[in-house]
């Protein structure tokens, strides 16, 4: 008898050692920014007119879609690569607003394709931080239909920008009153608004990280993208930057997601301009979890490589 209980014992302790233990959901996800493949998408639109480029986006935005591949292709393009998330841009679906018919249709790819839809990426839309009350409310409505459309595709977030005239003290007080509307619309629906530092005084971390403060509501928050800090351009390029690893850190405590920005890599497959392993201790540090968006922007490489380098990297260092 005890022999038998002791066989049965040791048979237990091996089969228990054998089984499988359950996957552990990572921390941090990585996930492809649709802006990867702009060029792609837009092909010649893209003739470095952007006032031409803007028109056509208010008059006629599918003929602006002149690139090798088609938006509607993206779910699948993008399961291409191995990721199981995707952020949309909505200057590629600009007609699209309120064609509900066609979201379902897009629902069904990303179902096809095995990926599902993080945030949508939220441009031309008019100034949040509009100094006129009116234009202000204007632009925070036409930001609801895609907080709709973020809702059915199963979304989480839309990024939207904090731009507006007048100073920085000025500007920072309207984007908070529009943000403050557009995040009472979207708790309705479940939705976050993320704001990115994406230009103007956005690009100033301790002036984004005080609007975040000033909105102080737990479905605004942020989207640090580890490239857009230039505060002043000239013909060259940018010719004032604000101190990236500064601004992340003053960002991540308000972030909802990390764009994972990217433009040169040298042979060891690093990014050859920013210290990303020093970014992303910085984002493990702030205890972030959730999605780091791959955002190829490189004219070196193509995009089909920029977007494998970048992922590439992005699983080595985390």
């Amino acid at each position: 008898m005890k022999q038998t209980i002791f066989s049965f014992f040791i048979i237990s302790v091996l089969f228990l050692s054998c089984k499988p233990k359950a996957e552990e959901k990572p921390d941090r996800n990585i996930s492809l920014a649709q802006w990867s493949l702009h060029k792609s998408f837009f092909g010649d639109a893209l003739n470095g007119d952007w006032e031409a480029f803007a028109r056509l986006l208010k008059e006629n935005p599918d003929s602006l879609l002149q690139g090798k591949l088609n938006p509607d292709d993206f779910p699948k393009i993008a399961a291409g690569y191995g990721v199981n998330t995707i952020e949309l841009v909505n200057t590629f679906y600009f007609s699209k607003a309120k064609d509900m018919a066609y979201w379902e249709a897009f629902k069904k790819r990303c179902d096809e394709a095995g990926v599902k839809v993080g945030l949508i990426m939220c441009d031309a839309l008019g100034d949040i931080g509009n100094a006129d009350l009116v234009e202000r409310q204007k632009a925070v409505e036409n930001h609801h239909d895609w907080v709709k459309i973020a809702k059915f595709l199963g979304a989480s977030t839309i990024r939207v920008n904090a731009a507006g005239q007048g100073t920085a003290k000025e500007v920072a007080k309207n984007a908070a009153d529009g943000l403050k509307k557009l995040g009472e619309f979207a708790a309705k629906e479940g939705i976050n608004v993320v704001v990115e530092n994406h230009g103007g005084y956005s690009s100033d971390g301790s002036w984004l990280a005080g609007v975040m403060k000033a909105v102080n509501m737990e479905n605004v928050g942020t989207l640090p993208d580890f490239g857009n800090f230039c505060l002043e351009s000239g013909p060259t390029g940018c010719t004032k930057e604000y101190d990236r690893y500064k601004g992340i850190a003053e960002l991540m405590p308000f972030a909802k997601g990390v764009s994972a920005k990217t433009h040169v890599f040298d042979d060891k497959g690093n990014e050859a301009e920013m210290d990303y392993a020093r970014i992303l201790k910085i984002v493990k540090d702030a205890g972030f979890k959730g999605n780091v968006g791959i955002e190829f922007e490189g004219e070196k490489i193509s995009e089909d490589e920029g977007i494998k380098a970048t992922k590439a990297l992005l699983e080595k260092l985390l």
